[in-house]
């Protein structure tokens, strides 16, 4: 195609418009000042997400706490500094079996008065493209238990982040509070 049956093609396309009233038209226009109309909407979306979880990856150290948990007592967790009471194994299940499971091994490990346990839910190196599947569930899943006052991925010799060290709210009024 040359030159001019561009110019042609053209001409045809535009061949009914109308010229613009440039008086109309305002040049001197102030572009109006930005305004975040919807701040509260972006800000309750990402606690939503927070609480929800973000997608986990194998190699991936996670971490969560409530606002009543200090970062310093986080931290302490992180190093694996308090005793461990109980851990349970969720290698193997189902995730809807490890829900189960999970669900009643909070309630009864504070119910019991344990402040601190391990929940071992692997690393997910052999769920394929999907990724760790019971490691992002149990991160899901802790977040919305109300014992869980804080989690965070283990030390290497407690499995990594293969499990989870989990900070408990115990019935009876203790180090950490809140009966």
């Amino acid at each position: 195609m040359s030159a001019e049956d561009d110019t042609e093609l053209f001409r045809r396309a535009v061949e009914g418009a109308r010229r613009l009233n440039s008086e109309r038209v305002r040049r001197d226009a102030r572009r109006p000042v930005p305004q975040a109309r919807f701040a509260r909407e972006d800000r309750d979306r990402v606690l939503e997400e927070s609480l929800s979880g973000a997608p986990v990856e194998a190699g991936d150290e996670t971490s969560f706490h409530r606002p009543q948990v200090s970062r310093r007592l986080l931290l302490r967790l992180r190093r694996g500094e308090y005793s461990i009471a109980a851990e349970i194994d969720l290698h193997g299940l189902t995730a809807a079996e490890a829900r189960i499971a999970l669900a009643a091994f909070l309630q009864d490990s504070a119910a019991r008065g344990l402040a601190c346990v391990r929940v071992v839910h692997g690393k997910g190196r052999r769920s394929g493209h999907g990724g760790p599947v019971l490691k992002r569930s149990v991160d899901t899943w802790l977040r919305q238990r109300d014992e869980v006052l804080a989690f965070a991925s283990a030390r290497s010799v407690d499995g990594g982040t293969g499990a989870l060290y989990v900070l408990l709210r115990v019935s009876r009024q203790g180090k950490w509070g809140h009966s």
